[in-house]
C-alpha cells in the first residue's frame, strides 16, 4: 500500500512538474509574441515620423540608453564628433526641426539622393548623395559642366543652413586597384568640396573631406548598375557643437 502511494506521488509530481513546463513554455512564447508585435510598432511608427519628433524620442533617452547611441557611419567614421553628455527631449526636438528643413531644401537639389540619417550624438542629420557618373568623366576628378547646376543649388541650400556642419566623402567601386581608387575618391571629395567653398560655402563649415576608396560599397559591384551606384560623392550635414549648445538653451527657456 505504501509502495502505491509512492508510486501515485511520484506520478502526480511528474505530471505537476510536466504541467509546470507546459505554462512556462507558453509564457515564454506568449513574451515573445508580445516583444515581435512592440519591435514592429516601433518599426512601424519610426518610419512616419519627422525629424522633429526623431529628435524628440533621440533626445528624450540622451542621458540613458539612446544616450549611447554611435550613430549611423559614413563608412568607418560616425558623422559628427560627440560632445558627451545628456541631449535633452527639448534639444532633440529644436535640431529635429532644423534638420526637416534642411533635407526639405536639399530634396529640390536636380540629381541628388536624400535621406535621413543619425549623427554621432544621436541626433538626426542629412545624407546627400550625388552619382560620381554626374559629377566627373570616369577616372577623372574634374567636376563636368553639367554636374555644376546641382552642386551651385546645394550650395544655397548649405548657405541657407550654416549652422549646420558638412562632411564630405568620395567613393569608388572596386574596379582598378587601391592605388588607384583611395586618391581619386579623395580628389573627388576635395574637387567637391573646392567648388562649394568657390561658390561662397564656408570653408569652416566643411569639417572632413576625404576618400575611401571602393571600401565601403553600397551595391553589388559584380554588376554595372551596382558599381554605378558605388561610385558616388556623400554629403552629410550634421548639427554643429553650436547648433547643438544653442539647442540646449532654447530647449531650456
Amino acid at each position: 500500500m505504501i509502495l502505491a502511494l509512492k508510486k501515485c506521488t511520484i506520478f502526480a509530481g511528474r505530471n505537476n512538474s510536466k504541467r509546470l513546463i507546459n505554462k512556462f513554455r507558453t509564457s515564454m512564447k506568449s513574451m515573445k509574441s508580445i516583444a515581435v508585435a512592440l519591435c514592429a510598432s516601433m518599426v512601424l511608427a519610426g518610419c512616419n515620423m519627422s525629424n522633429t519628433a526623431k529628435g524628440t524620442m533621440i533626445g528624450a533617452g540622451g542621458g540613458a540608453a539612446l544616450g549611447a547611441i554611435i550613430g549611423k557611419i559614413a563608412g568607418n567614421t560616425a558623422v559628427g564628433a560627440a560632445i558627451g553628455g545628456a541631449v535633452g527631449a527639448g534639444t532633440g526636438a529644436i535640431i529635429g526641426k532644423k534638420m526637416d528643413k534642411a533635407k526639405k531644401e536639399a530634396e529640390a537639389v536636380k540629381n541628388a539622393q536624400v535621406e535621413t540619417i543619425t549623427d554621432a550624438n544621436g541626433l538626426e542629420a542629412v545624407k546627400v548623395t550625388f552619382d560620381s557618373g554626374i559629377l566627373f568623366a570616369t577616372n577623372k576628378a574634374d567636376l563636368n559642366a553639367a554636374s555644376k547646376s546641382s552642386l551651385q543649388q546645394f550650395a544655397t541650400v548649405l548657405k541657407n543652413n550654416s549652422a549646420c556642419d558638412v562632411a564630405i566623402y568620395g567613393h569608388t567601386d572596386n574596379t582598378g586597384s587601391d592605388a588607384i581608387n583611395n586618391p581619386l575618391s579623395v580628389n573627388r571629395a576635395k574637387s567637391v568640396s573646392n567648388y562649394l567653398k568657390s561658390l561662397g560655402v564656408s570653408a569652416s563649415q566643411i569639417k572632413m573631406v576625404d576618400g575611401q576608396g571602393s571600401t565601403n560599397p553600397v551595391a553589388d559591384n559584380s554588376t554595372a548598375e551596382g558599381r554605378k551606384q558605388n561610385r558616388r560623392v556623400e554629403v552629410y550635414m550634421y548639427a554643429s557643437e553650436q547648433m547643438i549648445k544653442d539647442a540646449n538653451a532654447e530647449a531650456a527657456k
